[in-house]
């Protein structure tokens, strides 16, 4: 794996053990029947619990950041192994126009909203860009573009991983209120919450068919980075703004990877009782990913960052979440 060093081994080694004490948690009886957690949530809130009462060593930090993106990437690529290719193909179809419209129109809305509230424009065009589209990733890809001040991408970041996480907890329950069916609400989750890694835990806070859904709306959506990306670099130029490269993959490698174990898992070649163990170890791997998440988001992160950006933040998810639930209402029934 790029970037492996010795130096990541401890950090690694406590997302390992909280991610295994996460679904050994999710296992007992009184969790599944009576608080209904999944291992994903769980983990998280382990994670956030450590980094809100204690500081996390830095000699932890190497493994926790790796944990968070390469290993969490992987992990989301092998959800491919719970789906049929068939089954992409009829998620993806209804879902991609709420996916669209949803994510332009919240991107319109975050960048108005931000200058309504007197924010710095390079935080606003960051903040935009992470609520609209994927999180943390679309945040550093943004500022590849923007250079932004080093405190307005560490607002940034920290407003949307926050904020995203409170949906995980969140989203679950308004389920049970709206009453909407599994697949819309998959599609739901996937247009609208912020990271990867929280549309994968607030899926299967649900079911395992929601996740399914989730996971192919959101690697939809992640697919606009690069075009958005390289219009905000085109836009800046044109202002004769001083602008870096931009630097984002027009298709993520994790998307590619998803939809070839996808076509994999369709052809039947695996035995099931490989696929189960597959599937269970990547679980593993994802409460992994979601414990490096979780310590890295501590509850101070958003009590620094000011009233203005947070509520920036906020307003463009509750706009994105309405608009993106009434589309999938509308053009998923």
């Amino acid at each position: 794996m790029k970037g492996f060093s010795p130096a990541v081994l401890p950090g690694l080694l406590i997302a390992a053990l909280l991610a295994t004490a996460a679904l050994w948690l999710a296992d007992l009886p009184w969790v599944q029947h009576t608080l209904h957690w999944s291992a994903l949530l769980i983990v998280i809130l382990l994670g956030i619990a450590w980094k809100s009462l204690a500081p996390i060593p830095h000699a932890l930090e190497p493994g926790i950041r790796m944990a968070q993106r390469p290993v969490l990437r992987w992990a989301v690529a092998g959800l491919g192994f719970r789906l049929g290719i068939q089954e992409l193909w009829k998620i993806g179809g209804p879902a991609l126009g709420v996916v669209v419209i949803s994510t332009f129109l919240a991107l319109l809305f975050g960048w108005w909203v931000s200058r309504r509230l007197g924010l710095a424009e390079k935080l606003g065009l960051l903040l935009g860009v992470g609520g609209a589209i994927c999180g943390a990733s679309a945040v550093v890809a943004a500022d590849s573009v923007v250079q932004a001040e080093r405190r307005d991408t560490a607002l940034a970041l920290g407003i949307i991983t926050l904020l995203g996480t409170i949906g995980i907890v969140l989203y679950p329950l308004l389920y049970h209120w709206f009453g909407t069916s599994e697949f819309i609400y998959g599609v739901w989750d996937g247009a609208s919450l912020h990271e990867m890694a929280q549309v994968v835990a607030a899926g299967f806070g649900v079911s395992d068919e929601a996740a399914r859904v989730a996971t192919v709306v959101k690697l939809a959506r992640i697919a606009l980075l690069a075009p958005v990306v390289f219009f905000l670099a085109w836009w800046l130029q044109r202002r004769h703004e001083k602008v870096g490269e931009a630097h984002v993959a027009p298709v993520p490698w994790f998307l590619l990877l998803f939809v070839i174990f996808a076509i994999v898992n369709s052809l039947g070649w695996i035995p099931a009782a490989w696929l189960d163990r597959i599937r269970r170890a990547d679980l593993w791997l994802l409460c992994v990913g979601m414990a490096g998440v979780g310590l890295q988001t501590g509850l101070g992160d958003l009590r620094d960052a000011g009233l203005r950006p947070i509520l920036a933040g906020a307003l463009q998810w509750l706009f994105l979440s309405s608009v993106s639930l009434a589309l999938a209402r509308w053009l998923c029934r």
